[in-house]
């Protein structure tokens, strides 16, 4: 079954804080959820749908549902994907509208990592194997950035490039947590955090959470909002395939072809695009395998501004994305949907707003890019498109 345009985002919601006080993880999903709610026009009365994953307190989705005030689930879905379980909750949402066990989703994240630092669960089996030599986060990034460098002749400056398309953004976002604009020169001067990727390649890690709400098509008409189409979806996990690693690709080689066969549209007809920026190289090579330009060109890709908004050949994050607005709990998939939803409303700030913007991709990741990670892939739509 497709889920092409049965479902529409009704309504969304962002946390306007990037350092929260006094308020427990909680009471900022109530604060998201009721955003978003309000924002589409709906009360919890009407939510019958309820999408979230292992940041919330309690046992899985039961606390929540008790503290929101959630009476009438018939439909409840906490898969974990780290950054990539947002989008997936949306199409995950998506697909239970048009099996009809659901009819309005509330999908919600949060996290404040300055007080309450995220528990990711019992290790992996791998675990002791990798920590034991230093393969945390940072440098299983930065493999994947040698071995691009390597193989295709990309540059520190064609990832700085990527940083600096983000600070241009968030120079027009006053919530943004850095809104100075950063040249090429100043990212790599910046400290190395793990060869070759330098401080300035790395994303912030900001307290926050947003809300999304997903309908159907039906109920949709009925709101006075304006809403956003789910025209396709994919996601996998991509992971070490006990040790033949790959490290050149990422898992939206597999998870954005079937988004764009489900949409029925192609990479060239997408207007902004929404990427995960936990680092600069996880952009270079989800442009890559998304195929917005083939494989080994990303470095070629990204210069002569064409990520920049609005005006750039595919313009990214123009909110200022991870590398320079908002990381909440160390998981962007959530806060970058909610971008995407503004740029199809035509509801971006005016000096990125991209002209005439009708198809929109959101790209998530989660995990480490270089040896096992979640992706999903989401094509929305303009509502009149």
């Amino acid at each position: 079954m497709s889920i092409r345009g049965l479902s529409h985002i009704a309504g969304v919601y962002e946390h306007p804080e990037r350092r929260i006080v006094g308020r427990t993880v909680a009471e900022v999903i109530a604060d998201v959820a009721y955003g978003a709610l309000a924002d589409a026009g709906l009360s919890v009365a009407d939510v019958d749908g309820f999408f979230c994953s292992s940041e919330v307190p309690g046992i899985g989705s039961i606390s929540m549902a008790d503290y929101l005030g959630l009476d009438g689930l018939r439909y409840i879905d906490t898969t974990e994907g780290g950054g990539a379980s947002y989008p997936m909750h949306i199409g995950h949402a998506a697909a239970a509208i048009a099996a009809g066990k659901c009819r309005v989703a509330l999908v919600t994240m949060a996290g404040i990592p300055s007080v309450y630092p995220p528990d990711f669960g019992t290790a992996g089996p791998e675990f002791d194997y990798e920590s034991d030599i230093g393969l945390t986060i940072p440098p299983s990034y930065a493999l994947v950035a040698m071995r691009h460098m390597y193989e295709y002749g990309t540059t520190a400056e064609d990832l700085a490039l990527i940083k600096v398309a983000a600070s241009r953004h968030a120079q027009h976002n006053p919530r943004a947590l850095l809104q100075n604009v950063v040249s090429v020169e100043e990212v790599l001067e910046s400290p190395l955090i793990a060869d070759p990727l330098h401080r300035l390649d790395c994303c912030v890690t900001t307290d926050g959470g947003a809300a999304v709400v997903v309908v159907a098509a039906d109920v949709a008409r009925e709101l006075e909002r304006r809403t956003v189409k789910v025209l396709g979806h994919g996601e996998t996990i991509k992971h070490s395939s006990r040790g033949d690693i790959d490290l050149l690709h990422t898992g939206a080689a597999v998870s954005g072809p079937r988004a764009f066969d489900e949409a029925g549209v192609r990479p060239a007809d997408i207007d902004y695009a929404s990427i995960y920026d936990s680092f600069t190289i996880t952009v270079l090579t989800s442009l890559e395998d998304l195929g917005f330009c083939a494989k080994g060109q990303g470095g070629r890709f990204v210069r002569d501004g064409t990520l920049e908004a609005p005006f750039g050949a595919l313009p990214i994050n123009t909110d200022g994305g991870g590398l320079s607005n908002n990381h909440p709990d160390f998981r962007g998939g959530m806060v970058r949907t909610v971008e995407a939803v503004r740029q199809l409303r035509e509801e971006a700030a005016a000096e990125v707003q991209v002209p005439e913007c009708e198809l929109a991709l959101v790209q998530g990741h989660g995990n480490q890019l270089g040896t096992r990670s979640a992706a999903s892939t989401l094509i929305l739509g303009r509502e009149d498109s």
